[in-house]
């Protein structure tokens, strides 16, 4: 027996500035916790030009979930407070 199942469009509201957003907040948290691009690039495994863009571009490059997270260990900061 096959059950035939109706799908439908539902809307949702998407931040389309979301990693602008998340750009902002790696600044602001990375400045509260006194510590250079340089250094965070360093704590992370990423190139310094790779956090510049990132803090600089404000959202026109992203980042993995990944690095969001290791981010969040070095700034000292829950992962939630980038997306505020």
């Amino acid at each position: 027996m096959v059950i035939n199942m109706t799908t439908f469009k539902r809307d949702f509201k998407f931040d389309d500035k979301i990693m602008e957003k998340i750009s902002k907040n790696i600044k602001k948290y990375r400045l509260k916790a006194g510590i250079t691009q340089e250094q965070l690039a360093l704590d992370i495994g990423k190139s310094y030009d790779f956090t510049r863009r990132l803090e600089f571009k404000k959202g026109e490059i992203g980042c993995s979930i990944n690095t969001l997270y290791r981010i969040s260990i070095v700034l000292d900061t829950r992962i939630d407070k980038f997306f505020e």
